[in-house]
């Protein structure tokens, strides 16, 4: 009779050379809806979650949550929203909750209001900027 001299094979002391999957917390906030690039909306957007606009939006935007605004797209919008994230080209005035962040190459035109504000190297602006932490701050007195 032969013996089965082969040493017994363990999977659990081989290391996996396989990468974990992803946990929700490193990934990217998932996207409700886009407006991809070749695409043309003018009207009011209502939304929940995370909306990304890659292409051309007039009007008036509302949502407490993300609003992301990709590079070579076209904005020109009242918008008001929890945070905003803008790498295109946006015209109007905008108010996040949370806060906003102008990524190169965005170009933004118009007044901004928000408790936080982040503007890298590389983006053209030109508005004004206030900052606003919830109302806080006493109101301004007339002179």
């Amino acid at each position: 009779m032969a013996q089965n001299t082969a040493p017994a094979q363990t999977t659990a002391l081989v290391p996996s050379n396989v990468a974990p999957l992803p946990t929700p917390a490193s990934r990217t906030p998932e996207l409700n809806a886009l407006l991809g690039k070749g695409s043309q909306f003018e009207g009011k957007l209502i939304f929940e979650g995370t909306v990304r606009i890659d292409g051309k939006f007039s009007g008036e935007i509302i949502s407490t949550d993300q609003l992301i605004i990709g590079e070579g797209a076209e904005v020109k919008a009242t918008v008001k929203v929890g945070s905003l994230v803008c790498l295109g080209d946006y015209q109007g005035d905008a108010t996040a909750s949370k806060g906003i962040e102008l990524k190169a190459p965005a170009k933004v035109r118009g007044n901004l209001t928000t408790a936080a504000i982040v503007i890298e190297r590389g983006v053209f602006f030109d508005g004004t900027c206030k900052m606003d932490t919830g109302g806080t701050s006493a109101p301004a007195k007339k002179i």
